[in-house]
């Protein structure tokens, strides 16, 4: 069963384009690197026509992924979407009690996640804990050190 997936605009544009660019350039430049091991001889001896045929198998499954997230991908308004409460797509501005520091991330779908950027995906325990809260809110979410407390700051988009 498909995992129903929710976007930005921009997001998923950004999907597109990466599949755009496995499947225009990636997958030619792979083709003949194949080609091109292919005519250096005998292939069971043959470790650069073995490995481009390794990379092409890694690229389709890639490719296979991404069409699947692609087709399965809701846009959303954000303009519509409800800032008292933690939601896919909100930035969220927390404390971590424990340690009294303040971290701000902006929750979004698994494909999106890029922790240095700030954006964790909704699946993830903190993400996870964090959906549904308000502002005042404290979030008990487990991750594998324990449990963290996080107290919900600010929410926005």
């Amino acid at each position: 069963m498909s995992k129903v997936s929710y976007y930005t605009a921009e997001g998923l544009k950004e999907l597109r384009a990466e599949l755009e660019q496995l499947e225009q350039v990636e997958r030619p430049r792979i083709t003949n690197a194949i080609a091109e091991a292919r005519d250096k001889g005998d292939l069971s001896e043959n470790a650069e026509y073995h490995a481009a045929k390794e990379e092409q198998s890694h690229l389709e499954f890639k490719i296979a992924q991404l069409k699947n997230v692609v087709a399965n991908a809701r846009l959303i308004d954000e303009s519509q979407l409800d800032l008292t409460k933690v939601l896919a797509l909100s930035k969220v501005k927390i404390k971590n009690l424990k340690i009294n520091k303040e971290f701000e991330y902006t929750l979004v779908a698994d494909a999106m996640t890029d922790v240095r950027a700030g954006k964790i995906s909704i699946n993830s325990p903190i993400g996870k804990g964090l959906l549904g809260k308000k502002v005042g809110d404290i979030a008990e979410v487990k991750v594998p050190a324990g449990t963290m407390k996080l107290e919900i700051l600010n929410i926005s988009r």
